[in-house]
């Protein structure tokens, strides 16, 4: 009677040249990622003990004490979820909570507009703007009709754009946006690629507060990239972390993402709550679709569920029951709209205060950008030898490409900040 040959352990298995038992790992061959660029910057400033050390790397607002900031609006939200005796902690739903998703579309899209009332505007609740970029890109990767579109990302672009983009399978090619000439945008580059990428390609814009230039379109230049982008039958994708952050109003720095609605144009904007109501750890996001037929934006949302169910299961609720605590209570937005104003403002103080103290110096070049960017960020101009020097010899620590986050300066540490930089514009 023959016998069944009984297979080895799975221990003593061969994979690959090696064996699952013993001293080897399988892993044997992985190479250590680098770490993150920003969140390395952080961990090597927080280890120095340097007095005057300044971080101007991290895209967090801090106060004018160069602490984190807790909204007072979200302190009240707290509270009254805190003493919510019907909250529970349940599973959302997969598309996320009801009143965050509608509240979110309205927010970016304005109240008033044709989409929302046609029935075309889709949302899914989904792990902050970078999960709301995730979800749409996982989409357009599966769904897109044309096959092998490449996706467009600014140059430079945020850190997370092109890994992200490449990580669902999306072709990623970059067009102009900084102009190292003018220190602005270079729009004129920005439209020629525009024209020549192929019919039906994908184009990721920044809605306001460009990450990480700080320079932003005019109307008008919207105007002359929406014309083109509908003349080419372009895909547009928003990336909208900074609402009513960047301006400190919650129109205006939705401007150009309304303007593409208006035009008739499908899009995706990737939302982000961490900037504008300080949720950073909560990953509150959202991402808005606008179709041009109340059907296929069911469709879409359909797919996205099914897409988000494999990966998340469904959001979580704290970050969006804040949220959606303050859009739907009419005396609590307005003490948001105030919050963000005193956030808004002082990040436009601290530019201002920084080019005074740049030109009372006379240190060399031009300095105007400082002023004429909006938001977190600023991309001074420096180089990368000169950000070597601010770090070694003024423990001043920003990226390597010159950008800081202007919300890590306060009346404290600004003119030691514009001192080096005269140093090391003048001497490196």
């Amino acid at each position: 009677m023959s016998s069944t040959p009984v297979p080895s352990a799975i221990g003593s298995q061969q994979i690959s040249g090696h064996h699952t038992g013993g001293t080897t790992s399988v892993f044997e061959d992985v190479k250590a990622a680098p770490a993150d660029v920003i969140f390395a910057l952080t961990t090597i400033c927080d280890a120095d003990t340097f007095d005057k050390k300044i971080n101007l790397g991290v895209g967090a607002y801090r106060t004018e004490e160069g602490k984190p900031y807790v909204l007072p609006v979200v302190k009240k939200a707290d509270h009254i979820l805190v003493d919510d005796k019907n909250l529970d902690h349940e599973y959302l739903p997969i598309l996320g909570q009801k009143a965050f998703r509608k509240e979110s579309a309205k927010l970016i899209l304005g109240a008033s507009s044709k989409a929302l009332a046609e029935d075309r505007v889709g949302a899914i609740q989904c792990i902050s703007g970078t999960g709301a970029l995730y979800a749409g890109a996982h989409f357009l990767s599966k769904h897109y009709p044309i096959k092998g579109a490449a996706c467009y990302i600014s140059t430079p672009t945020y850190a997370n754009h092109r890994p992200l983009l490449e990580g669902v399978g999306l072709p990623v090619l970059e067009y102009p946006y900084w102009n190292p000439a003018t220190k602005g945008l270079d729009l004129e580059g920005m439209l020629n690629a525009m024209q020549s990428a192929a019919n039906g390609s994908i184009f990721l814009l920044h809605a306001c507060a460009h990450n990480p230039t700080g320079v932003d379109p005019t109307p008008d230049q919207w105007r002359q990239i929406a014309d083109v982008m509908e003349a080419k039958s372009h895909f547009t994708f928003f990336d909208c972390a900074y609402q009513g952050f960047a301006s400190g109003n919650l129109d205006k720095d939705a401007y150009a993402v309304r303007y593409f609605v208006e035009r008739g144009l499908e899009l995706f904007v990737a939302q982000s709550y961490s900037k504008n109501f300080g949720l950073y750890s909560e990953r509150a996001g959202n991402l808005t679709v606008v179709a041009k037929t109340p059907e296929i934006k069911d469709r879409i949302e359909s797919q996205i569920a099914k897409a988000q169910r494999a990966v998340i299961s469904n959001p979580p609720a704290y970050g969006s029951r804040i949220v959606s605590t303050v859009l739907t209570d009419k005396k609590l937005y307005s003490e948001w709209e105030q919050n963000l104003s005193t956030m808004a403002n002082r990040i436009i103080h601290m530019r201002k205060v920084l080019f005074d103290e740049l030109t009372r110096l006379e240190t060399p070049g031009k300095w105007s950008h400082i002023v004429d960017q909006i938001g977190m960020f600023s991309f001074t101009g420096l180089t990368t030898p000169q950000v070597k020097v601010l770090k070694e010899k003024y423990h001043i620590y920003l990226l390597d490409n010159g950008r800081i986050s202007v919300a890590g300066l306060n009346s404290k540490n600004v003119m030691y900040f514009a001192q080096a930089v005269d140093d090391v514009v003048r001497n490196h």
